[in-house]
């Protein structure tokens, strides 16, 4: 019975950390930095507040990071600006609860989405 309850649990938080992905990606590729200038991507009130919601939901969930991906797929290290794209990578671990999967320790379920800066 607790197997039951622990792949429930694998399951949902699987679905949170890929849904954080896919939303944070959303929210930076709209609003992808606060200063042009110093541009940091992912580092505005929008994001946070995303950030915010979805490690109420997920347990441990970690920090995102933020990459701006060109149209050919490689990493793009000046300000991302429209046409780019916004790649998110996050990750939460998750331990079961059951006797026997809990001796596999911890297991990352990790997520990433990509988005096109609008």
């Amino acid at each position: 019975m607790l197997a039951v309850f622990d792949l429930g649990r694998a399951i949902y938080m699987y679905n949170g950390v890929s849904q954080a992905a896919r939303e944070l990606a959303r929210v930076a590729s709209v609003h992808p930095c606060t200063d042009l200038e110093a541009c940091t991507l992912g580092n505005t009130t929008q994001v946070a507040a995303v950030l915010a919601t979805q490690k109420g939901l997920i347990p441990n969930l970690g920090n995102p990071t933020f990459t701006c991906v060109d149209i050919d797929g490689s990493d793009y290290i000046n300000p991302c600006v429209r046409g780019m794209q916004v790649k998110v990578v996050i990750l939460a671990p998750y331990q079961p609860v059951t006797p026997i999967l809990s001796m596999l320790g911890n297991i990352n379920l990790k997520s990433s989405s990509t988005v096109s800066i609008q």
